[in-house]
């Protein structure tokens, strides 16, 4: 996450609102009163930013910023304890790292798309994959490390061309099936 200011100051402000931004961008960016920088707009006479109709990708990219080694922040909204990006976009919510999937690979993902570039909650489009996709790099990866071919059924019979999972650094396959069944037992004996 960014740094932000806890009280930017009035020059802080005077000085984004003659960039052309919107009050709420420039509460968000200075990490101030939204209201404040409403006072401070009237207070000039400068006139109320009017809004674009963006595409959902336009509203995506003016929510991003830049990071060092090509990855992307995501500045706009984020909901619950682990801070999870969201877009609002036309009484819809939406993934950001799943709009800079379809950016990139021009189709819908499957499954969760994550980053795998190492950069917590990156969304830069070269840097997300989706399920599939995921574990495609992460097999690659095991197998240039000189780990064995994945079997075809784990010890319980399921078939891991569907339930085979890779950790992220390709070193441990394991079957999502498995698992998922140890987690409900677990949930079934502590209730």
């Amino acid at each position: 996450m960014s740094a932000r200011a806890a009280n930017a100051s009035r020059a802080d402000i005077v000085r984004a609102l003659r960039t052309g931004r919107s009050d709420s961008r420039i509460a968000r960016d200075l990490g101030c009163d939204r209201h404040r920088v409403t006072d401070i707009r009237k207070s000039l006479g400068l006139p109320k930013v009017p809004q674009q109709p963006l595409t959902l990708e336009d509203k995506w990219a003016a929510n991003t910023r830049p990071l060092p080694g090509g990855h992307l922040e995501w500045t706009g909204e984020r909901v619950g304890r682990s801070r999870t990006p969201v877009l609002r976009y036309r009484d819809a919510s939406y993934s950001p790292a799943a709009l800079a999937f379809r950016i990139q690979h021009a189709r819908e993902p499957q499954g969760y798309v994550i980053a795998e570039c190492g950069v917590r909650q990156c969304i830069a489009p070269g840097c997300v994959e989706d399920e599939p996709g995921r574990q495609q790099l992460r097999e690659q990866i095991r197998l240039l490390l000189g780990g064995p071919e994945r079997k075809a059924h784990c010890v319980h019979g399921h078939d891991l061309a569907e339930h085979g999972r890779y950790s992220p650094d390709g070193r441990t396959a394991y079957c999502e099936a498995c698992k998922a069944e140890q987690k409900r037992a677990v949930r079934a004996s502590a209730a």
